[in-house]
């Protein structure tokens, strides 16, 4: 990352510089851990395969807990995480998963389901948070670079993300539903000088609006097919009068690994409107009553006029954005 930015410093003070670093937070080698201890590592080396990726440990491991393989995504993720570790690295990671995994081995013959399903969450989410908080340091070292280098005068920093993530909340971890948990994502602007330090904004924005933006604060003309809006002016504390008074939100990977329909919903703000459309199930919350959203309304007579309103809002998104009929579902 630092080379990247100091590579900049090389250009000339006319080029516009974009830099886009990725940091993921899911911790997929804890996924894997935890759901199957890497299933398809065992199976090849079952079947007497030569596989330079096998792990010894984690053979032995199911064999000795009985462990049946059932997945090998979980497979995938430890083989491109843990496979491409360096030594030093390696050898962090065995300091502190190792005596871990040892402890899990040695009660695991007593763990009832609920045990078992309270160690994975426990285990799972800690390295979640742990890999968010390495992500901050991150951030902080980029923002730390930039004021050390005399850049930060000149530089927009913007952190987002896809989507937000359950941490047990509804049940559930991971993301892709339209509840709020995961429809809302971080957005955080540092810009000297443009944006106030501090201020906030409630407005509804998209990740549609991203490239706009980042056209506009780089003074280049926006395509006339693009579908977002420049959130130049929102982070000015200048918001348009006729800013969008709703958001459109759809999730179409189904069948997949995750298993979540497919879906589509409206949020106006308060209310949300959501069609699981290959069940024909539709839900309702007010989130000013229900802002955990425990209890869909879609049914109760008191909001029917609400939702018929939001029926047709949302059929007003899909034609203002184009949203194609969906593909008929893979079973």
């Amino acid at each position: 990352m630092k080379r990247s930015i100091s590579g900049a410093m090389k250009r000339k003070k006319t080029t516009v510089l974009f830099l886009c670093t990725h940091n993921s937070a899911r911790s997929q080698i804890a996924e894997a851990l935890v759901n199957t201890l890497f299933s398809e590592q065992y199976e090849a080396a079952s079947a007497g395969m030569e596989a330079t990726h096998v792990n010894p440990y984690v053979i032995k491991v199911m064999e000795e807990l009985g462990i049946e393989p059932t997945s090998n995504w979980d497979t995938r993720a430890w083989t491109s995480n843990l496979g491409r570790m360096t030594e030093e690295q390696r050898k962090a990671w065995d300091e502190v998963y190792v005596p871990m995994n040892e402890e899990f081995k040695r009660m695991y013959p007593d763990m009832s389901r609920e045990d078992l399903m309270r160690w994975r969450y426990q285990r799972y989410m800690q390295d979640y948070l742990a890999c968010i908080a390495a992500v901050d340091d991150g951030v902080g070292t980029l923002l730390d670079y930039l004021d050390e280098e005399g850049l930060s005068d000149n530089t927009v920093v913007v952190y987002t993300s896809d989507q937000g993530f359950y941490l047990g909340e509804h049940g559930w971890f991971d993301k892709r539903f339209i509840y709020d948990e995961s429809f809302k994502t971080p957005l955080l602007v540092r810009w000297p000088g443009m944006v106030e330090p501090g201020s906030t904004s409630d407005q509804m924005v998209q990740n549609l609006d991203f490239a706009q933006t980042f056209l506009d604060i780089a003074g280049v003309e926006q395509p006339a097919d693009m579908q977002g809006l420049s959130l130049k002016p929102v982070m000015q504390g200048k918001t348009p009068a006729d800013w969008r008074k709703s958001l459109y939100y759809h999730y179409y990977e189904f069948p997949a690994v995750h298993m979540v329909n497919r879906h589509e919903g409206v949020f106006d703000g308060t209310y949300k409107l959501m069609h699981f459309y290959d069940l024909n199930e539709w839900e309702f919350y007010d989130l000013d009553k229900d802002p955990m959203e425990m209890k869909s309304q879609y049914n109760n007579p008191e909001y029917a006029d609400r939702i018929s309103n939001l029926k047709t809002e949302l059929d007003r998104l899909k034609t203002l954005y184009k949203v194609p009929a969906p593909a008929p579902l893979n079973k």
